[in-house]
């Protein structure tokens, strides 16, 4: 038997987890890339060694994905970019949650929500590197250096064009954002 629960963040609540990223950028800003990498990484080997939930299972992929973005030598997510990557993955690596751990079955909800918001934050990056790397598994060619420096930065090119048309006429984003 499985029992689904469903809620609804409100504004404030979303101004909430824009703070607790704020305060999270702010205590790893003396972090390395290669430090922030390396401490989700081994968050996320901690946790394919315990039991999560499914939920919970379906958003680690995610962190991976991002991990992945930024670590893809063919990918060179552009700095800007890579700084919102880095940015969205400061929160999961740090150790204090607003709701600890190791609470059976709800310990990592506020981490699952927290991916779900920097997931829709970095809609188009992700969008952009998932078809890089459908293109880049179906091509075949001795040119393929070449290749994938052309599908990169029509594909980057893409990202910050939509997220770009994403924003309202007066420059702000028109959802949330956590990067502010």
């Amino acid at each position: 038997m499985s029992l689904r629960v469903s809620f609804e963040l409100t504004n404030d609540d979303l101004k909430h987890f824009q703070l607790i990223m704020r305060e999270a950028r702010k205590a790893i800003a003396r972090s390395t890339p290669e430090d922030i990498v390396a401490t989700a990484e081994g968050l996320l080997r901690d946790l394919s060694s315990t039991a999560t939930p499914g939920f919970i299972q379906e958003r680690i992929d995610k962190l991976r994905l991002m991990i992945r973005m930024l670590t893809d030598l063919d990918w060179r997510l552009p700095h800007h970019e890579a700084t919102r990557v880095l940015n969205a993955l400061a929160y999961f690596t740090e150790p204090e949650d607003l709701i600890p751990d190791h609470i059976p079955g709800l310990g990592f909800l506020d981490d699952a929500i927290m991916v779900e918001l920097v997931m829709r934050e970095l809609e188009h990056e992700i969008e952009a590197y998932q078809d890089f790397c459908e293109f880049r598994s179906k091509h075949d060619g001795t040119s393929r250096d070449d290749w994938i420096n052309e599908h990169r930065e029509e594909l980057q090119a893409r990202m910050r064009h939509r997220r770009e048309e994403s924003k309202d006429i007066n420059g702000n984003n028109a959802e949330f954002s956590l990067f502010d």
